[in-house]
């Protein structure tokens, strides 16, 4: 466990609203904070910092605990490794015997094979012997200057099941930690582990904070597969990094150019485009949107021309618009990707592709009436009809009137009567969204489709009861004293679901230690997710004015019959159930 001090320290030295205000633009309401929520997409600010009690919480998705869950969120770490984070920031050691790992291998060791792994394949490629192929790949077809190919720190991976793994193995990394950082594979005959990388250029994915997080492996011919990816692993999540942004984050203020692959963004980058960027072996995601947010206004989205490039385009386009980016296609002309383009048509020409990209409207309307004969009837009304989804989806008045306009002179028809069709049609859209919002509260209240707590829909009854009682154990240190000297009866069986067992346990647990009960603390048993309904259960509670101690003992009597009945269904006493029942209905109308 790291000692209580240290974390206490490092909460006051890493402010929360400077922390979290490093990742999101946040503005003052009242004496709180607010924002756009980095962990999911809105353009209506939910997300709240409270400076008084060094929380967040987010009202739209539910994100919420203190700086240390915020770091674990946003930077895909786990407990150990935010803290660790943190205490960085804040320039605070902590001792090596207090930092333990999860799941056997710890991110830090992960991190450390990964940079062994870098230097490895670096130089395996400056060999003259070993890397001769992968050298004459890259400045040969590729034509990248060695300059380029050392700021990129890309490699080579010989043709040999275990070079990797026995250079590892010598510099001290255990086998499950080469296996967790997805550097080697086992063997399903002969159980012995052999290179995952093999004869293949290698690219370092190094995230922002100059850590190599993954590889990205290519074949230097025709061979399948073309790219091998580093799976996921204690320090990667290939939904939430992007290859390039290490150094595309400080040329990205204005605009950000989006790629699909490695070769395209290190093509821009020689050729003087520093702000472009890469997803890793898969779409883009809704967590690459959010990220892209923090670091520009305006995206350039730079797909292959073919078919599946323009599906992914049409996807990212709706991810980037949802987290209130500007986007904007680009089209290139003779060239299959941006790394030939430019290598056939020079660096200016593609600055003018860049400089006359469409907007995202103007390019599906490009490519809608690329399908339709508008010189016909029928190919009017099929191309107005889509056009009107299109233009119903926008949320901006002004940019629908425009849109407008645009597409019936295109199309060919009269205004007034695509206008009154977008009219219809958002009044439709509405009506669903409605009915949406109906079955969301419909499913709230009763917990379907709980993520965090599962098991809460067995009985919504006792699980709100549980968040009753955590809410006000979390707020008053009075309470959880009640608790601990028996003045009130709740006892960890009391809880219905799982979460509350063991958010139960672990704050009696801090109670009764010599360090006694630290919010911070609770996410090394629970996971981000669980801490922000931690939060919500408190702020719900702080936001009532009656939350004493008979508020408690309620909650723990409900807690403890609806115990009770469980227990009784669990026997099949079933004719004791329905006698205690109808007692129990009986005393009600007797009281009323």
């Amino acid at each position: 466990m790291i000692p209580r001090e240290i974390l206490e320290e490092i909460r006051y030295r890493c402010d929360i609203e400077d922390v979290i205000g490093s990742y999101v633009t946040l503005k003052r309401a009242g004496s709180n904070r607010n924002g756009l929520c980095p962990f999911h997409s809105e353009k209506t600010p939910s997300f709240t910092v409270f400076p008084a009690t060094k929380s967040f919480y987010c009202f739209g998705c539910g994100a919420g605990g203190d700086v240390i869950t915020f770091i674990q969120k946003i930077e895909n770490l786990d407990y150990v490794g935010a803290v660790e984070a943190l205490a960085k920031r804040a320039g605070i050691s902590i001792p090596n015997e207090s930092v333990g790992t999860r799941g056997g291998v710890s991110r830090r060791r992960v991190l450390d094979a990964n940079l062994e792994a870098a230097k490895f394949f670096r130089n395996c490629l400056f060999d003259p012997v070993i890397g001769k192929a992968g050298m004459a790949y890259l400045t040969g077809e590729r034509r990248l200057s060695t300059a380029v190919i050392r700021r990129f720190g890309l490699g080579f991976a010989p043709n040999d099941f275990g070079m990797l793994t026995n250079y590892l193995k010598k510099r001290g990394f255990s086998e499950e930690e080469l296996l967790a950082a997805f550097l080697c594979g086992r063997s399903q005959k002969t159980h012995q582990l052999f290179d995952l990388f093999r004869n293949r250029v290698i690219f370092p994915v190094i995230d922002t904070t100059g850590d190599v997080v993954a590889f990205g492996g290519r074949v230097m011919d025709d061979s399948k597969p073309k790219y091998l990816n580093s799976s996921d692993t204690p320090c990667f999540k290939k939904s939430r990094v992007l290859f390039g942004l290490n150094y595309a984050k400080a040329h990205a203020a204005e605009q950000m150019i989006l790629c699909e692959g490695y070769m395209d963004t290190i093509a821009m980058h020689a050729a003087g485009f520093e702000n472009a960027v890469a997803t890793l072996g898969t779409a883009i995601t809704p967590e690459h949107a959010r990220l892209l947010s923090r670091y520009t206004k305006r995206v350039v989205i730079n797909y292959d021309s073919d078919d599946a490039g323009q599906r992914a385009a049409d996807k990212a386009m709706a991810l980037l618009d949802e987290v209130g980016l500007e986007v904007r296609v680009l089209k290139l002309t003779g060239a299959k990707d941006a790394d030939e383009y430019i290598r056939k048509f020079g660096a200016d020409a593609f600055r003018r592709t860049i400089e006359e990209s469409r907007t995202a409207f103007d390019h599906k309307l490009n490519a809608l009436l690329s399908r339709f004969d508008v010189s016909t009837t029928e190919g009017k009304i099929r191309a107005a009809r889509e056009t009107v989804s299109i233009i119903a989806a926008v949320p901006s008045g002004v940019e629908r009137e425009l849109y407008l306009t645009a597409a019936a002179e295109k199309i060919g028809i009269a205004k007034e009567g695509l206008q009154n069709d977008v009219a219809r049609a958002r009044r439709a859209l509405a009506a669903n969204a409605a009915k949406e919002r109906g079955r969301e509260k419909n499913a709230e209240a009763f917990r379907f489709g709980d993520r965090v707590s599962p098991d809460a829909a067995k009985d919504p009854a006792a699980a709100n009861a549980e968040e009753t009682a955590l809410g006000l154990l979390l707020l008053y240190p009075e309470h959880r004293a009640a608790v601990k000297a028996g003045k009130i009866a709740l006892s960890v069986e009391d809880f219905a679901t799982d979460l509350g067992r063991r958010a139960f346990a672990a704050m009696t647990e801090m109670e009764e230690s010599d360090d006694a009960f630290l919010f911070a603390r609770l996410g090394e048993t629970l996971s981000p997710d669980e801490m922000g309904r931690l939060e919500r259960a408190r702020r719900e509670r702080q936001s009532l004015s009656n939350n004493d101690e008979e508020v408690l003992r309620a909650a723990a009597e409900f807690l403890r019959t609806a115990r009770e009945k469980r227990e009784a269904t669990a026997r099949g006493d079933w004719q004791s159930e329905i006698r205690r029942r109808r007692a129990a209905r009986n005393q009600d109308k007797q009281q009323n």
